[in-house]
């Protein structure tokens, strides 16, 4: 039974989008805040816990710290069904919420794209899980290197050359020119880095000038960049491709791409294709009071396209559709979400990046420090800041990378 005045939101999913959205409605709304984890991922700086750049710790942050002061209620678990007669969403945890407005913010998983054998022979990037898997994948094979001291070599395949890709493989790049070059240098001579995209240019949400810098800055650092190569099947130690000889993969990391998280498809709510059906208000269409925000939100821009799947989209959305649900519980009229793109940045080494924003580009070592600030401004938590900071100086000014661990994630 309702016992106050003010609404009662539960938002399932706190990334980006589901935690702003919280922390907007904190005073004026009876906040529940559930996920499947107790912790938000800083998902933009993954691929260094992948290639030994961070600690796994320094891109989490707990759920509850984050929300504390703020009344924001938190539930660890994940929806299984919503009632919409009644207005209520069922946990694995047998616990039910009622709600006044739901906002699903379940965000994004990997797209295989119906590619064979990525679900078996690849390894994603949208947790810390697959990171660290990633990182011990690589690591261990280089050890096998060491190992057999003859000339076999370690072919690492990155499929993607959107930001996710350039950025992981420009590290994984940097972490066989430093650090392991260090540990034993006939080893790390013998890996191989190629970074695999279909289309015709890397970094094709920017300017062609800029996707060929980021190119020629991959191949200084030794990256093996092939464009219109598209897979057709991913095996245990090759990439077959569509045209031509298949190209070697001990290690394969995909990062082609994301779609919605599958979780919505039992909520009983309308899809456009993987993403939630939503109006320009970011509404649900047909379901007054529940929204969708993030990857998950079915909103097209005015070229009537999806919103690109990034943080800014979420965080922007997350401030907007608290606004949106104080403005129909005063009785106004909703508004149309418009999304204020700030640009696209990369960054492929060190001293090497990309940035542009409403005309301005920005290439080398400026645009490098640019995207450190930026994202370090928007990770969450103070003590992961200054952890980030310490191993990120370590890093520059050592040329080491400490984080080298083999862990075992299973």
């Amino acid at each position: 039974m309702k016992t106050s005045t003010r609404p009662r939101v539960v938002i399932l999913g706190a990334g980006f989008g589901g935690l702003g959205a919280a922390r907007a409605l904190a005073e004026k709304a009876d906040v529940t805040l559930v996920d499947r984890h107790n912790f938000q991922t800083f998902l933009p700086l993954l691929y260094q816990v992948s290639t030994a750049g961070l600690a796994a710790d320094h891109v989490v942050h707990p759920i509850r710290g984050a929300l504390r002061d703020t009344g924001v209620k938190f539930r660890m678990g994940s929806p299984i069904s919503v009632d919409h007669k009644n207005k209520s969403v069922k946990l694995d945890s047998s616990e039910s919420l009622d709600f006044d407005h739901l906002i699903v913010a379940l965000g994004s998983v990997t797209a295989d794209f119906g590619v064979a054998g990525v679900t078996d022979h690849a390894l994603g990037m949208k947790s810390v899980h697959e990171a660290l898997l990633i990182r011990a994948e690589v690591l261990r094979r280089f050890e096998d290197l060491a190992r057999f001291e003859d000339n076999t070599r370690l072919s690492i395949a990155v499929v993607g050359g959107g930001p996710t890709g350039v950025e992981m493989a420009g590290a994984l790049a940097e972490l066989k020119r430093g650090p392991l070059k260090n540990d034993l240098a006939a080893a790390a001579e013998h890996i191989d880095v190629y970074l695999i995209e279909a289309g015709p240019r890397i970094l094709p949400m920017f300017s062609e000038k800029l996707s060929a810098r980021a190119e020629s800055d991959l191949h200084k650092l030794g990256v093996i960049v092939r464009t219109n190569t598209a897979v057709r099947e991913v095996k245990s130690r090759q990439i077959i491709i569509t045209e031509g000889a298949p190209i070697p993969a001990e290690v394969t990391i995909w990062a082609a791409g994301v779609k919605g998280e599958p979780t919505a498809s039992i909520l009983n709510l309308p899809l456009a294709g993987t993403r939630i059906d939503t109006d320009e208000n970011l509404e649900v269409k047909n379901y007054p009071n529940i929204w969708a925000i993030g990857d998950i939100n079915g909103t097209k821009g005015a070229d009537g396209r999806f919103l690109p799947m990034v943080a800014p989209v979420a965080l922007q959305q997350a401030k907007w559709v608290a606004k949106q649900i104080l403005r129909k519980e005063s009785g106004k009229a909703l508004s149309p979400f418009k999304y204020f793109d700030k640009g696209a940045m990369a960054t492929i080494g060190r001293h090497k990046a990309v940035v542009e924003f409403r005309g301005v580009k920005l290439t080398g070592p400026l645009a490098w420090f640019a995207w450190l600030f930026l994202h370090l401004f928007y990770l969450v938590g103070g003590r992961n800041k200054v952890g980030t900071i310490v191993d990120w100086s370590w890093n520059y000014l050592t040329f080491d990378r400490g984080n080298r661990h083999i862990m075992d994630t299973l």
